[in-house]
């Protein structure tokens, strides 16, 4: 039997995505998100997860988005106090002192317990975890708090993981509305379901909301988002998941 866990990141982004990922949730597939805790959308996140146990909740912890939780990162931040963007991690333009990413994302951890949340996995945003000696950091919070981490980094056998990751599931939800694409999207998850079935447990990453106007200032990764939402809820692909007795849905909980 296959465990799969269907990950939503960016839970606390905003209501918009908040609503997305709880409907996703309730009416989908979806069985497990990650919650920044640097966001807009953070304490209305905390109510819903506290309304709904079932749903796992992980820390996605933030390095290239608004501003840090701890005002003595020097090194995470630019003069305006607000992290570094993912482009200058991208051109190699920022050297992180690993003490203060350590303090940052432990003190992310910490209010995520402190708001009522037991997490269960931790992930980052933009996949900073995965970056140089970053892993170490993200090892060592892993060990200090015993919990599981997305396993999309070169050092994923020193925690514990899922047997296998899908990366590239975020296109699908839009390609099923485009003609052109319907069969690319068609064939790619009949390929996923094998892979599914095969594999002890996988996590599949999604990014499950609606739009809202802090979304539309903030990214201009928002369109996919709502097809990715109506993917998990009225597919035929959601529904045979759900039907079918040799996969079980769940979360890093249950690893």
């Amino acid at each position: 039997m296959g465990r799969v866990i269907i990950n939503s990141d960016d839970f606390g982004y905003s209501r918009g995505i908040n609503y997305g990922i709880m409907d996703a949730f309730n009416q989908g597939i979806l069985t497990s998100t990650t919650l920044m805790t640097n966001t807009p959308g953070f304490k209305q996140a905390v109510e819903l997860a506290k309304e709904h146990p079932k749903l796992g909740i992980g820390v996605h912890l933030t390095l290239t988005f608004l501003k840090p939780l701890n005002h003595k990162v020097n090194t995470l931040t630019d003069l305006s106090g607000n992290f570094h963007k993912l482009t200058e991690y991208n051109q190699s333009n920022v050297k992180v002192d690993l003490n203060e990413l350590y303090e940052e994302w432990d003190q992310q951890i910490k209010k995520v317990i402190h708001n009522g949340i037991d997490p269960t996995h931790l992930d980052s945003h933009h996949h900073l975890h995965t970056f140089g000696d970053h892993q170490e950091v993200v090892i060592e919070l892993a060990r200090k708090y015993d919990l599981p981490v997305r396993g999309n980094f070169e050092k994923k056998n020193e925690v514990k993981t899922t047997d296998h990751f899908i990366a590239d599931f975020d296109p699908i939800g839009e390609w099923m509305q485009s003609k052109e694409k319907q069969q690319m999207a068609t064939t790619y998850l009949n390929e996923l379901y094998e892979v599914l079935l095969d594999q002890e447990t996988v996590e599949i990453m999604c990014h499950a909301g609606y739009i809202d106007q802090f979304v539309k200032t903030h990214t201009s990764y928002y369109n996919p988002r709502i097809f990715q939402t109506d993917l998990l809820i009225h597919s035929e692909f959601a529904q045979k998941l759900k039907r079918d007795s040799r996969i079980e849905l769940v979360s890093y909980k249950n690893l």
